[in-house]
């Protein structure tokens, strides 16, 4: 892909045999999102964006240390993608801090904590305006 058609900080390819990048999956850090692009025929492209992650986790399995490779397992509040995992990359620990680096930029443009996105749903629950009181018990919604 050409370097034009978006800004990246940083690509790389899924490694595979020997940590060699045969493989036709590549990943793209910009700024404000992370791209996921595979397929050689039929290319399919999965983006998030940087600040609804909120957990990260670098693997590092024998075979990758070996390889100087890791995987990075990233949890997304994302609809299509709740757990998002970046698979034998080169130099894993750099990317990580890269990836915390641009996390914690867009978290704070958004004014957004991680800890503000675990947990409940972001509406208010019909359970809970009856709790409040809004709600009668007489009230027939069905």
């Amino acid at each position: 892909m050409k370097k034009d058609m978006f800004d990246y900080i940083w690509t790389d390819k899924k490694r595979t045999l020997f940590g060699l990048p045969l493989s036709f999956t590549r990943y793209f850090l910009t700024e404000t999102k992370f791209i996921t692009r595979s397929g050689f025929l039929r290319v399919q492209e999965d983006e998030f964006e940087l600040y609804r992650v909120t957990d990260k986790k670098l693997i590092l399995t024998l075979g990758q240390r070996i390889f100087k490779c890791g995987t990075i397992q990233m949890h997304v509040r994302d609809v299509d993608t709740p757990i998002k995992i970046v698979k034998s990359v080169k130099k894993p620990r750099q990317v990580l801090e890269q990836l915390d680096k641009y996390i914690n930029i867009n978290r704070d443009k958004y004014r957004v904590r991680g800890r503000d996105m675990v947990g409940g749903s972001f509406g208010t629950h019909s359970d809970d305006a009856f709790i409040d009181g809004d709600i009668d018990a007489d009230d027939n919604y069905f």
